[in-house]
């Protein structure tokens, strides 16, 4: 049987000098003693997937609401999309594969229903308040605050490895928040996890397209300007095309994976020479003095082209008529459950919203906003019903 000893002794053989080993750990915020077999990271990523946070995503949606079918990526699928990414960047780097899918596994834990509808009606929302909704922070605070499983502390008391992974967790939607936790202002993010940011957004781009293509709102002909789609086609059979569609868009989707995959990894093994790193904590240094600077990546012309067939997908995707009435009416939703909720703060469970407590306005508003980014789609289309259609059973 393998022990978390020969684990840790086994990072050391084959891991780069520049990967986050488990046994230099920065420890957790409530001290528990080393498991048997298990690495401290890989008990994060286990703590992640028992989480109630983490099954809530399987009805989460990225672009289309649960109710438009089956196939679409939800919150869920995504998340083990990034985490098989971001793992195979880390393999070919190596770097910590533990550490990233711990990372990958809850860097969208905090997402409201909806996808980026829902969440930007609540920053809306708050705003009014002069308060802000903030997913990173929000999936940190379910993993330290809100999830209650442990009899000692409340959260899943991760390492702090992971939670500065989560907390600075940036893409083109998702920006690091950390002003509010002074305990990591001056914490740089391991390797680990800059290989699920880039992960992330590798995956939201060849999937919305997928996802894109399958419900009609595109078409290649759409994507043909983009030299990207173009490299991929190159690389499928054209006459794939018209003997079947579904195989082609498949293999399509699958070249435009490996262009990316192929770029990033000669790019970063170039920056990590050139960089030369010495240690983990080398890294982390580094990181945070040089927040902008790119070490896993892709290559100036990559980033060109991703750009170009990202901001392609926006217009003729993103903004299709069917798209945006999916958004709209989302976002309707959250407003009118957030109205009611504040109006009448009653109607809230009373393990969430405790009647004996004098809240003032900005707590009122935190609650309320915690709780309905916690619904799944399903869970607020189900409770705008209840409170607004008058046949609905209560």
């Amino acid at each position: 049987m393998r022990t978390r000893q020969d684990s840790e002794s086994l990072e050391e053989k084959i891991l780069a000098p520049y990967a986050m080993k488990s046994k230099d750990s920065g420890g957790r915020e409530h001290r528990e003693g080393p498991h048997d077999v298990r690495t401290c990271y890989q008990r994060d990523r286990d703590r992640v997937v028992h989480s109630e946070a983490f099954r809530k995503l399987e009805y989460k949606t990225q672009v289309f609401v649960i109710y438009e079918g089956d196939y679409y990526r939800t919150r869920l699928t995504h998340t083990i999309e990034v985490a098989q990414i971001a793992r195979t960047i880390g393999r070919s780097l190596q770097l910590n594969e533990d550490l990233i899918e711990a990372i990958a596994l809850a860097h969208d834990l905090g997402h409201p229903p909806f996808g980026h509808a829902g969440e930007q009606a609540l920053n809306k929302i708050m705003a009014s308040a002069n308060l802000r909704f903030n997913h990173n922070q929000r999936s940190f605070d379910i993993v330290t605050r809100f999830e209650k499983r442990y009899p000692d502390f409340d959260g899943l008391n991760l390492t702090k490895e992971v939670l500065v992974g989560i907390l600075k967790h940036s893409t083109v939607y998702d920006k690091p928040e950390d002003s509010h936790y002074n305990t990591f202002v001056d914490e740089g993010p391991t390797l680990e996890a800059k290989a699920v940011d880039i992960a992330d957004s590798l995956a939201y781009l060849s999937h919305d397209i997928d996802d894109g293509i399958t419900s009609g709102c595109i078409a290649g002909e759409d994507l043909r300007e983009s030299r990207l789609w173009k490299k991929a086609c190159q690389r499928v059979d054209a006459a794939l095309e018209a003997k079947n569609k579904e195989i082609f868009k498949y293999q399509i989707v699958k070249a435009l994976i490996d262009e990316q995959m192929r770029d990033l990894q000669a790019f970063s093994s170039k920056r990590l020479k050139e960089l030369d790193f010495g240690s983990s904590a080398d890294v982390k240094i580094y990181n945070y003095k040089n927040p902008h600077e790119t070490v896993i990546g892709f290559s100036a012309p990559m980033n060109e082209e991703r750009e170009y067939l990202q901001n392609l997908l926006g217009e003729k995707f993103y903004r299709h008529h069917r798209v945006i009435r999916m958004t709209d009416k989302a976002k309707r939703i959250i407003e009118d459950l957030f109205k009611v909720y504040a109006q009448t703060p009653e109607q809230l469970p009373e393990t969430v919203y405790r009647r004996e407590a004098q809240h003032n306005e900005n707590e009122k508003y935190e609650i309320i906003c915690n709780y309905i980014a916690s619904m799944t789609d399903r869970t607020a289309i189900d409770e705008h019903k209840k409170l607004f259609d008058p046949c609905e059973k209560v």
